[in-house]
């Protein structure tokens, strides 16, 4: 078994990925594409950046933990969908092959505070 994992520190998802987000119209349908394409970039070259030899791993564990502002209520369903386009871009980066249960193990996020710096830290473990 190769023990191997990168972590990759990523600003928090834009609101307009959350599930709960009411698309209204053609403006809105077009900042929901805009954010997801951007999630997915930032994502791709996050990865690509730590210079991995040995991609594609077959499988891997995804483990997000999100720093919020403040301590607020916060939804983990919602957590949850705004992290399609991270997966999304951990897949397009060509790590894994596909983002689906056979390539890639989803954690339940966990929720901290960092007042200074909020930001998703998403670690990406390979998995035999």
């Amino acid at each position: 078994m190769i023990d191997e994992s990168i972590t990759i520190v990523l600003p928090l998802p834009a609101k307009v990925l959350s599930p709960n987000y009411t698309i209204g119209s053609i403006g809105g349908r077009m900042a929901v594409s805009a954010a997801r394409k951007k999630s997915r970039k930032m994502t791709r070259e996050a990865i690509e950046a730590e210079g991995i030899t040995t991609m594609p791993w077959e499988c891997a564990d995804v483990k997000a933990t999100f720093f919020w502002k403040t301590k607020g209520r916060h939804d983990i369903d919602n957590a949850i969908g705004s992290m399609k386009s991270i997966c999304d871009g951990i897949v397009e980066s060509g790590l894994i092959p596909d983002d689906d249960p056979k390539h890639m193990k989803r954690n339940i996020p966990e929720f901290k505070v960092d007042k200074t710096n909020p930001c998703v830290i998403v670690e990406i473990t390979r998995l035999s």
